[in-house]
């Protein structure tokens, strides 16, 4: 989920996103389904031209992974790890944070939408772009 860090109330837990991506990746890790939503919106972030980005994150293992305080120790999560590494090396400026799963209900809800919707035989992926 990309939100606008410019727009009044950015750092609200509901502020609306300008864009979206709900993906059902299958049976997963936690912290492999956590790198590859970082990967998504990362992506979605270059694509729509952001010069910087500031990830607020529920999983404070990639946190701390991404900024460099711990290891990656996971031979399933190094390569995803190099992966976000590398897309941040594409910003000017970029910022990871630990924020309670309280205030991150609105990404919370795209991974429950995307269980749900594949489960019901839907698609897999389904985003929003401005």
């Amino acid at each position: 989920m990309l939100i606008d860090a410019s727009s009044a109330g950015a750092r609200r837990p509901d502020a609306p996103p300008i864009a979206w991506i709900s993906e059902f990746l299958g049976v997963q890790t936690n912290n492999v389904a956590e790198y590859t939503g970082v990967l998504r919106a990362l992506d979605m972030a270059i694509e729509l031209g952001a010069g910087s980005v500031d990830l607020l994150l529920d999983s404070k293992l990639i946190v701390e992974q991404v900024n460099g305080r711990w290891k990656v120790k996971d031979s399933k999560m190094i390569p995803l790890h190099a992966d976000v590494k590398a897309r941040l090396a594409r910003f000017g400026r970029w910022t990871a944070t630990h924020v309670p799963r309280a205030q991150n209900k609105q990404a919370d809800a795209l991974c429950n939408e995307a269980i749900d919707r594949a489960q019901a035989g839907g698609p897999r992926l389904v985003s929003k772009r401005p």
